[in-house]
């Protein structure tokens, strides 16, 4: 099997020839060619050379588009700041919106025109042309209410939910009408799918009830836009006690990346058991950890992962978030070498 057969199977729940492999490779790959991380994550043939010879020179099974953050962000007008050796994020002495009065300078724009998202619709197209024959191609697209906290801060964004909650509702109205353009363009280079980042989706940051009032319709709006497209919908969720069940809900997602269990299972095996068939389970390695384990421990983790969430199909071996931007790529060797000699399907 090739990987975008792999891939196709376990979405399928059913059983490949192995599990899936997919560290999510990002901005680390940017050293396998020697580029800068600002002109890695802002020139479409430079990110697309790296991602493609990481993806063909560890045999990785899946390639996701994810940069930063902060790509949406950037072209609504907020400043970014972009570290030599990090990825870029915004000047947080100088948020787009300063005060609850700034949120109505939101409005909808053109994403086919704008400096990175119309490079990264034209990442996606060169990635498609060159390896979405035998490789998924996944772009990546932060959910609203994420990109509003990049506009305002999250620690001001809460303040404002209860000041002004019309406020910010308003800008999500504008922001998902542009991702909305943004979607169809991605989606018009033949990507397998759209993976839509809910970072608020989260016992780590809100409650399930603020996300789905915030901003659970936004997010059911564009997954519906996707799938109405013949497009797969998938989501990232890195934080604690993500919302399975009220983003299966809204979004309908055909696969989940994530790194900790969700707010209403106790252990991997009951993920596995109330989740496994109703979307691909995509996870769930620490990056911290895997940088610093042995080749040996590794190996383990990847076996009981396996063993865990693998019967049946419908789980993809990975990181449950991007792999560190500055480290070695033996964890990341060492997790793909598991996945091929011990997470084989009988």
């Amino acid at each position: 099997m090739n990987s975008l057969e792999r891939v196709a199977t376990t979405l399928q729940f059913k059983e490949p020839d192995r599990v899936p492999v997919y560290p999510i490779i990002s901005g680390v790959s940017r050293n396998l060619i020697g580029a800068d991380y600002k002109t890695w994550a802002t020139n479409a043939e430079v990110c697309a050379e790296a991602l493609i010879k990481a993806t063909e020179e560890l045999d990785i099974d899946c390639i996701v588009t994810l940069t930063d953050l902060s790509v949406e962000a950037a072209d609504f007008g907020q400043a970014l700041e972009y570290p030599e050796n990090e990825a870029a994020r915004p000047v947080h002495y100088d948020r787009f919106i300063k005060e609850i009065e700034d949120y109505g300078k939101i409005k909808p724009i053109d994403p086919r025109v704008t400096p990175r998202m119309s490079e990264h619709i034209k990442l996606c197209k060169i990635l498609m042309e060159k390896k979405g024959q035998d490789t998924p191609v996944v772009a990546f697209v932060f959910g609203p209410l994420g990109i509003l906290s990049m506009l305002r801060g999250q620690e001001d964004i809460f303040m404002d939910i209860y000041d002004d909650r019309e406020a910010i509702m308003n800008a999500q109205e504008a922001i998902t009408q542009t991702l909305e353009i943004y979607c169809d363009e991605l989606i018009k280079t033949g990507v397998h799918a759209i993976m839509f980042d809910t970072l608020f989706a989260s016992q780590s940051i809100m409650s399930k009830e603020m996300w789905l009032e915030l901003e659970g319709g936004f997010v059911e709006r564009l997954a519906k836009r996707v799938h109405d497209q013949g497009c797969m919908v998938m989501i990232h969720n890195c934080g604690l006690g993500i919302y399975f069940d009220a983003q299966i809900e809204m979004m309908k997602p055909e696969a989940i990346s994530f790194l900790h269990l969700p707010d209403d299972c106790k252990s991997f095996e009951e993920l596995k058991e109330k989740y496994g068939k109703k979307t691909t389970l995509i996870g769930h390695i620490q990056p911290p950890w895997i940088i610093k384990a042995t080749a040996e421990e590794i190996y383990e983790e990847c076996k009981k992962e396996f063993e865990v969430l693998g019967k049946g199909g419908g789980f993809v071996l990975a990181t449950g978030c991007e792999y560190p931007a500055n480290a070695s790529l033996d964890g990341a060797r060492a997790m793909i070498k598991a996945a091929k000699e011990m997470c084989v399907y009988k």
